[in-house]
Order: structure tokens, then C-alpha cells, then sequence
């Protein structure tokens, strides 16, 4: 099994990942008002909480 750093995949992946997120947010609550910025970090404090820094994967799931 591989191992990715889970904060850092996050990290590069932010300006996606919150974009993904608010949108998701405002299809399941269209009249929310939504800062993608709060939710994002938002977001991180629980995958941290639910995660270790180094999380196992399959290795079919990582191409180097």
C-alpha cells in the first residue's frame, strides 16, 4: 500500500477542492450564503480530526 501526506494532497489541491465544496453547499442549500474560505478550513479541522497525517491507499490509486 502507498501512503500520501493527506495535508499536504489537500493543500495542493485547495483552490479546487473549495470550489467543489461551496458548490456542492449551495446545490444542497441554494439559499445559503456561503464564504468558500471559512468552509474550507472548516473542512480541514475535520478530515484532520477523522484522519492521520499519513493515510494508506492502494497502490492502484497513486501513479508515479
Amino acid at each position: 500500500m502507498a501512503k500520501i501526506k493527506i495535508e499536504d494532497v489537500l493543500h495542493h489541491l485547495d483552490y479546487d477542492m473549495k470550489r467543489a465544496l461551496e458548490d456542492t453547499v449551495r446545490k444542497h442549500i441554494p439559499n445559503a450564503t456561503v464564504d468558500r474560505n471559512v468552509l474550507y478550513r472548516t473542512f480541514l479541522k475535520e478530515v484532520y480530526r477523522k484522519c492521520r497525517s499519513w493515510e494508506e491507499v492502494p497502490d492502484r490509486y497513486v501513479e508515479k
